[in-house]
């Protein structure tokens, strides 16, 4: 039998100890009053028993309640405190629960049950626990209304193996529970929590708003309850619950991934959470009506406070508990700025700028926060906002979902050829989303309206004309990345799944603050048709949820098309800007030609821009790719760019949109 040394043990795990001892000396008295001590194995296992009681019990008498255990007099609460508290768990539950956590104390308990259990098992049983913890009289009925009725299996505290007769049965712990008692953390991963941080500058309106004021009040007191905070953005809704939490002083057990309720990872993190006085915070999916009998089961009287995060509550969620529902409202200016100049001092001075060009959640901004450190750290210079924007651009793209092409942008003001209205209006639309804080915040313009935040174009004209280059040049103004919307790989056939796949290019967008472009978007924002099957039906659901997110996107969204009239009039009224874009003139078309040849390239001095202009009236694209075509032709021949490969290109153009050639200039031969 093993030394009873080991039982010797400082701190927390004093009364643990102590009472685990005490249960040992009623053990080691019951085996002295079966008859027949010659039995080797039990003489072995009583003198251990009662060597252990000597070594650790301290004297406490064997009778006491709960074998000293709920006696904490003099001493701080313990985690078993609130676990006996919080599952109002009965004074021979206490018991059960010692006995069942002897085994996990030390192995020479182990052996003592091995001797004792019909199968050989290393657990104490029901029996046992009759014989030991109940008087005769009732003693088993007793026993066994409590092991069938009590909160200690009810709440999965203590288990029961589940292949014999009921005084059969093994009494056995929940997972970890004892070495998390002592004060270990269990290192299971479904215990394993996300690691927060202090997400709470900028959040102090919404603390002091009454659905927070409710929830801080309840989470500070303790109450059982769920209190659920939502948002359009279950993410954004984790972190927001996170930080009401720690604002309300508690510990945090918060979960990122809890899309479903199994039982059994419930009824662990239910123990465990209890015992390390934490508040769980789950990010749930949508709420899902086939889960709602589940849900309940599992969440039914949760000791205390319970915080979900999502974009929805289930029924089953608020049926049988006292629901406290949070939304997460956005945060304006001056939330933003403050968020900005605390977790990121470094860029104090720029605090406006930023807060006015990023509206951005504090756990995002704590994202860059570690960046910009870390820029510190290794550059040994104060960070500026061009690093927030490319960090900001790095984080985007490792989120990037497929159908999505991100572009860095390097046309600017000089590159576009346009009519002078274009212009005008490209600039107006860089200034309306620079300005927002200015004209929405500062001054109160459409105030509490949804949707007013964020800019939204349509550039509508045939191919060539300038549409997907003025896209990157206003991406360019803001020292964005140009994110490409592929519609055919975004569209999908199965039900759901094209909102699906908008959300991910939203989500995307947001998180890189990039500019987003939906190329050919007739294909995604077409005109809503009368419902004469299911797909007619799903594809006007997908239309309207595309209506509501473009709504909701704070950011720059243009939509481009060839045919404006096949775009839903809906959009169109959602849009603050519509770009007509038309075929250039004689004149624009010369200065396109000169803004496609490099100053450096060799040109023959007989070139006639001006010729060419007035011959072919042709589109931006077109006379691009004509440029490029007639340097190589003039590369291969070794000599300077002429009119005659300038000729030729545009021909080639003509045949490839099979269109015919208006012919060759007056005495030129190709």
């Amino acid at each position: 039998m093993n030394s009873v040394l080991a039982f010797k043990s400082e701190g927390v795990s004093d009364r643990l100890t102590r009472s685990m001892a005490v249960m040992a000396g009623r053990l080691a008295r019951l085996l002295a009053q079966i008859p027949g001590q010659s039995d080797e194995s039990l003489l072995q296992s009583r003198s251990f028993l009662q060597a252990s009681y000597e070594a650790a019990g301290q004297g406490t008498p064997l009778d006491s309640e709960a074998a000293g255990l709920l006696d904490h007099s003099g001493e701080e609460p313990h985690a078993i405190d609130l676990l006996v508290d919080r599952f109002h768990l009965s004074s021979i539950e206490a018991e059960i629960l010692l006995l069942a956590a002897m085994p996990e104390e030390h192995e020479g308990y182990s052996a003592v049950f091995r001797s004792l259990h019909p199968k050989g098992e290393s657990h104490a049983t029901v029996g046992l626990a009759a014989q030991l913890l109940f008087a005769k009289n009732r003693g088993r009925q007793h026993c066994r209304e409590v092991v069938e009725q009590g909160a200690l299996i009810r709440d999965g505290i203590v288990q029961l193996s589940s292949d014999a007769p009921l005084f059969d049965r093994s009494l056995l712990l929940a997972d970890s529970l004892w070495s998390a008692l002592h004060g270990v953390t269990a290192t299971r991963a479904e215990l394993r929590t996300y690691a927060s941080e202090d997400h709470r500058p900028g959040l102090e309106r919404w603390f002091a708003g009454a659905p927070a004021e409710s929830a801080l009040r309840a989470l500070r007191a303790r109450e059982s309850c769920t209190i659920a905070v939502t948002a359009e953005n279950p993410t954004a809704a984790f972190h927001r619950a996170v930080a009401l939490v720690t604002q309300a002083g508690r510990r945090v057990a918060a979960f990122a991934s809890a899309a479903v309720f199994d039982p059994a990872w419930s009824t662990t993190l239910r123990i465990h959470s209890t015992i390390r006085d934490e508040v769980p915070v789950l990010q749930l999916g949508p709420p899902d009506p086939s889960m709602a009998v589940r849900q309940d089961s599992v969440l039914d009287e949760w000791p205390g406070p319970l915080v979900i995060a999502g974009t929805g509550v289930s029924a089953a969620l608020a049926r049988n508990h006292a629901l406290i529902s949070v939304p997460v409202e956005p945060l304006d200016f001056l939330d933003r700025r403050r968020t900005w100049s605390e977790l990121v001092p470094s860029l104090a001075d720029s605090c406006d700028e930023l807060a006015a060009r990023y509206p951005l959640e504090p756990y995002r901004v704590m994202d860059v926060a570690r960046d910009m450190r870390l820029l510190e750290a290794i550059e040994n210079r104060l960070p500026t906002t061009s690093d927030v924007a490319q960090s900001l651009r790095a984080r985007g793209r490792s989120s990037l979902s497929a159908g999505v092409r991100l572009v860095r942008p390097q046309a600017d003001w000089g590159d576009l050829v346009l009519p002078q209205q274009l212009m005008d209006q490209l600039r107006e639309a860089v200034d309306r989303l620079k300005l927002q804080s200015c004209v929405l915040d500062d001054w109160g313009f459409l105030k509490h309206r949804a949707g007013t935040r964020g800019v939204r174009l349509l550039f509508a004209g045939p191919p060539g004309t300038g549409k997907t280059l003025s896209a990157e040049v206003l991406a360019h103004a803001f020292d964005a990345d140009l994110m490409v919307v592929d519609v055919s790989r975004v569209v999908s056939k199965w039900v759901g799944e094209t909102e699906k796949n908008l959300a991910a290019v939203f989500d995307a967008a947001e998180n890189s603050q990039a500019v987003l472009l939906f190329d050919e978007a007739d294909a995604l924002f077409a005109k809503r048709t009368d419902v004469s099957d299911a797909h007619d039906r799903y594809a006007n659901l997908e239309t309207a949820y595309l209506l509501q997110r473009l709504e909701r996107f704070d950011g720059l969204a243009i939509l481009a098309t060839n045919l404006r009239q096949n775009i839903d009039a809906a959009f169109v009224r959602r849009l603050e800007f519509v770009l007509d874009f038309s075929e250039p003139d004689r004149e624009q078309r010369v200065a396109l030609w000169k803004r496609h040849i490099p100053a450096d390239a060799p040109m023959d001095p007989e070139l006639n821009f001006q010729e060419l202009a007035a011959m072919y009236p042709v589109v931006g694209g077109v006379i691009r790719n004509a440029a490029v075509a007639a340097a190589f032709r003039a590369a291969a021949n070794g000599g300077q760019l002429s009119q005659n490969h300038f000729v030729h290109a545009i021909q080639r153009e003509y045949e490839k949109a099979g269109r015919a050639f208006p012919g060759l200039p007056a005495g030129m031969r190709i």
